[in-house]
């Protein structure tokens, strides 16, 4: 007789998705904006990504080796936030501030709270949001394309325009190229968009939160400055970076349909109100980041309460 058998409710699911599996379809779907990064920002792209990694795996290791917990390097999720994070940095960023960035996503924001599965908010996108209050000025450095020249970014000249002050915008093919300034890893729609196609086709995300932020964005800026105005906010930016491979994070996100309706257009409407109204010209990381803390709230108010059933 079986002594191993395990009864649980309907419906039962088997699938061969392991954390494994679902961290690597990620990182390969990163890697074209990973070519076009070196492409357009130099080595230096490589170099910042790889401080990213690097610096991720050894604090998991580190941190599970003081507290004796099982080892999780191998799970490849510690490598992912390393590169999402490298990709939200400049590439002028001070390899040592990279280092603390990864201090901060690994430790004190998924270690501490149990790890993978327990963190309340996506690491790469706090680790962010920590770097640029504590180094503003390094957070906010850009360099123009295949250059050493710093310059601003395509969301500063949109700040301009949206206050009708002289501004000078790149061609909407250049920015959906990426040959624009930016953070390492936001700057071409076209990688992005490449890998978004590899997740929906591995079916490692569904395409609810990406199509809610986006559109929601794209719908808020057409009313406040017309379908240009519209366009350029969709292509500049973090938007796209943030809504594929970041709002879709599986512990931090919606766990209903309906629920990450909500959470995306929560996340466009905030994104949206930074970028025309607040003092700093994006507002992806820190729209993500409150929508995290409000998916305990958005899963409680999407669930479908089941016939006769009562909510706790």
């Amino acid at each position: 007789m079986n002594q191993n058998l395990i009864v649980s409710y309907a419906p039962h699911i088997r699938d061969k998705a392991s954390v494994n599996r679902i961290m690597l379809d990620v990182i390969i779907a990163l890697c074209p904006s990973f070519i076009v990064a070196i492409w357009i920002f130099g080595p230096k792209a490589a170099l910042v990504t790889g401080v990213c990694v690097v610096s991720c795996v050894f604090f998991e290791w580190a941190f599970e080796k003081l507290t004796k917990r099982k080892n999780t390097i191998s799970d490849f999720s510690a490598a992912l936030t390393g590169i999402l994070l490298a990709y939200n940095l400049p590439v002028t960023i001070p390899l040592w501030q990279a280092v603390v960035g990864s201090f901060t996503a690994i430790v004190l924001v998924k270690q501490l709270f149990g790890g993978l599965g327990k963190n309340f908010a996506n690491p790469a996108v706090t680790g962010r949001i920590v770097m640029f209050l504590a180094f503003p000025i390094t957070m906010t450095t850009w360099v123009a394309p295949f250059d050493t020249v710093t310059g601003a970014t395509p969301l500063v000249e949109l700040l301009r325009m949206f206050r009708n002050e002289i501004y000078a915008m790149p061609g909407t093919w250049d920015l959906f190229l990426g040959v624009h300034g930016g953070c390492i890893g936001e700057t071409s729609e076209l990688a992005l968009l490449i890998g978004f196609a590899y997740l929906l086709i591995r079916r490692v995300i569904a395409p609810i939160v990406p199509f809610a932020f986006i559109g929601t964005v794209f719908v808020l800026t057409f009313l406040a400055g017309g379908a240009d105005f519209a366009v350029y906010h969709i292509l500049t930016g973090g938007l796209f970076l943030g809504a594929v491979f970041c709002a879709t994070d599986y512990v931090t996100s919606p766990i209903t349909n309906r629920g990450r309706l909500i959470f995306g257009v929560g996340c466009g409407i905030i994104t949206v109100v930074i970028r025309l109204y607040g003092s700093y010209p994006e507002g992806v990381s820190f729209a993500i980041l409150l929508m995290n803390m409000l998916v305990p709230y958005i899963n409680k108010i999407s669930f479908k309460k089941a016939l006769g059933g009562k909510y706790k």
